[in-house]
């Protein structure tokens, strides 16, 4: 099997608090370190009551602290709503105390709505269309400063952070591409470029100082238990989160309901959103797993599981690892 990452959103379930949502990340971030994970990657959402991860630099500190071998990093930041120059203090400050297991996923997307965005930026001018200059600025940062070098990020000069480029569409394939970068896409909620996305990758990439060849990591929800059924189950707590975020009603992480049935306006919503998802018991998911891997190409796979109960979902993460 190839290699296996973790992608935690630091889900705040309904009777929970986002105090035991970032003890859980922590949990399981120790637990992946155990059951052999590469990665273990945070993402930058906002606004959002059932997603405990916003401050993704500080989460990340916090999940890197407590690790010692397990790669930690941002899945990813949304590079819009920030200088580079913050990005790359932030993440050179992390390097910096954790040599060589930092990672930096970039995104252009706001990872919130656009109110928030505003509230966030104060601007929404530039936006995603200045998204490939910035990553150029920050990776100026991360570079060996030059001779007269007016601006240096103090950490982050010279360590080098690795970047990778993360998308839904073909925009950011084609960005990885031309700069030689690593290519997470986000086929766990957005699958529908993926293989004409994937295709374009491959097809133009450029070698780059960070990278040689075209490497590419797919997100997949993965919902395992001990039973198909048991796990069908779980998954419906992703099903009911997705209706709600896509109605204009997100909110915490519902609880598992038993033959949930989605509002029939949602059923091909929810169809093609979740397309690239994997449940069932330990036997289903190998086959799925290897069956997608397979069909795809991809070098990694990115697991993630908004699982409302957090022992259900170690043990979901567990089998996994073990497939």
């Amino acid at each position: 099997m190839i290699p296996l990452s973790v992608l935690d959103l630091a889900p705040v379930p309904e009777g929970g608090t986002v105090q035991q949502a970032l003890a859980n990340t922590l949990d399981l971030a120790r637990h992946a370190e155990r059951w052999g994970y590469r990665r273990y990657w945070l993402a930058e959402h906002h606004n959002m009551p059932g997603i405990a991860s916003a401050a993704t630099a500080v989460v990340i500190g916090h999940v890197a602290a407590a690790t010692s071998t397990i790669r930690v990093g941002a899945g990813g930041i949304m590079l819009p709503n920030h200088a580079p120059l913050v990005i790359a203090e932030q993440f050179g400050t992390l390097e910096a105390l954790h040599p060589g297991r930092i990672d930096l996923g970039l995104g252009r997307a706001p990872g919130s709505d656009q109110i928030t965005a505003h509230a966030l930026r104060r601007t929404l001018a530039g936006g995603v269309d200045g998204f490939p200059r910035d990553v150029g600025e920050l990776q100026g940062y991360f570079r060996e400063p030059t001779p007269g070098q007016a601006v240096r990020a103090v950490p982050g000069a010279g360590l080098k952070v690795p970047l990778w480029i993360l998308g839904s569409s073909t925009y950011g394939a084609q960005l990885a591409a031309h700069l030689g970068l690593p290519y997470a896409f986000a086929s766990h909620f957005a699958p529908a470029e993926m293989e004409q996305a994937l295709a374009l990758y491959r097809e133009r990439f450029q070698p780059s100082e960070q990278l040689t060849a075209p490497y590419v990591m797919l997100g997949v929800n993965v919902f395992a238990a001990d039973t198909d059924a048991a796990a069908r189950l779980l998954f419906t707590s992703l099903q009911q989160a997705f209706v709600n975020l896509r109605s204009g009603r997100p909110g915490l992480l519902p609880p598992p309901i038993e033959d949930y049935e989605p509002p029939e306006a949602a059923r091909g919503m929810l169809a093609q959103a979740l397309a690239c998802a994997v449940v069932g018991g330990p036997e289903t998911v190998k086959a799925g797993l290897r069956a997608f891997a397979e069909r795809t190409g991809a070098d990694e796979l990115m697991v993630t599981a908004q699982i409302h109960d957090h022992a259900a979902r170690l043990r979901s993460f567990e089998i996994v690892a073990g497939v």
